[in-house]
């Protein structure tokens, strides 16, 4: 009985001991703030950035036109979100696997090849198996851009070293 009467003491104690996350003032978005440069509270989201009720609709199903501009951007891209893991050469030979991770789908497989450009935007918007969604790291029109650069990483060759056509 002592001990449970301890415990409940100490419990009661450590309730509200932060009191600088708990009463900290907070300030409305029309009030004047000495923390930033123009003093505003509410700032402009940096340009880019992308609202999580902003309709990307439009962005997610018109597929902008191949030109080498966007598979550059893919290609860098695809080299800092997808090379973890399916490698730079799209063969599921990435530094996560080699670490042990489970391994992803190899791009060059003949099932990848043919499927619509819009899969693999779908996929980095919603991920799939153990691959979680990318939609909140990689902007709608950079998920094209991967897309085109895993077209021309298939047409270089397959791993056999065989055009894939």
């Amino acid at each position: 009985m002592r001990e449970v009467l301890l415990m409940a003491a100490l419990a009661l104690a450590g309730c509200h001991q932060n009191l600088t996350m708990s009463d900290q003032k907070k300030l409305a978005e029309w009030e004047r703030s000495s923390i930033f440069r123009n003093g505003r509270v509410l700032q402009t989201p940096p340009s880019g950035s992308v609202s999580r009720e902003q309709d990307t609709g439009n962005v997610l199903i018109e597929k902008p036109p191949m030109t080498l501009a966007l598979v550059k951007r893919g290609h860098e891209r695809f080299n800092i979100f997808c090379s973890e893991c399916h490698g730079y050469t799209g063969e599921a030979d990435g530094m996560v696997v080699q670490r042990g991770f489970p391994r992803p789908l190899n791009l060059h497989e003949a099932r990848l090849v043919a499927a619509p450009d819009a899969y693999f935007v779908d996929v980095i918007t919603h991920g799939h198996g153990v691959m979680y969604s990318y939609a909140d790291r990689v902007p709608p029109a950079d998920r094209w851009a991967i897309a085109a650069y895993i077209r021309a990483l298939q047409r270089i060759g397959a791993p056999t070293g065989q055009m894939v056509r």
